[in-house]
């Protein structure tokens, strides 16, 4: 997979702390990333899905308001079914639970705060290259179909 078009993807990070954000924010910068949103609020979350479409989700899983779990139950219906959209639960909640929970309901990596900056990216970069070459794997299974519709079409 090409660096150049995983820098590309769209990354939302959502902490209830504005270090938090801040922190994360410059990592992915300072890594290439050029498209990422941040929000202090979860409650945005399913708002800024909608119109952002995130290839990656930084969440925690504690905040006020709405917790991460809620977030991720809210997206659950927006996913389309087949879909790989990873989702990265960042926290200080250590609980096997916790967990267990989050893998659960839609988390496709954990990492436990405080984090190592490098392998909070490396974990990013290994979760956005798999969802790229998901992508890359469902347009070439999908090129196949179109291909034999229009030589049906052409033949009648």
């Amino acid at each position: 997979m090409r660096p150049e078009i995983i820098k590309e993807a769209r990354v939302l990070v959502v902490d209830d702390e504005g270090g938090n954000l801040r922190l994360l924010e410059k990592l992915l910068q300072k890594a290439g990333y050029a498209h990422v949103r941040t929000t202090t609020d979860a409650r945005e979350v399913v708002a800024i899905f909608d119109e952002f479409a995130p290839d990656l989700i930084l969440l925690d899983l504690h905040m006020p308001e709405m917790d991460g779990f809620a977030v991720m139950e809210q997206l659950r219906p927006k996913i389309p079914e087949g879909t790989y959209l990873p989702i990265l639960v960042l926290t200080a909640d250590i609980t096997p639970e916790a967990k267990r929970r989050a893998l659960l309901v839609g988390a496709k990596d954990f990492l436990t705060k405080p984090f190592d900056s490098f392998e909070a990216m490396l974990r990013v970069w290994n979760l956005l290259e798999t969802r790229f070459l998901y992508l890359e794997l469902q347009r070439q299974l999908q090129q196949p179909s179109r291909a034999r519709l229009e030589q049906s079409a052409a033949e009648t």
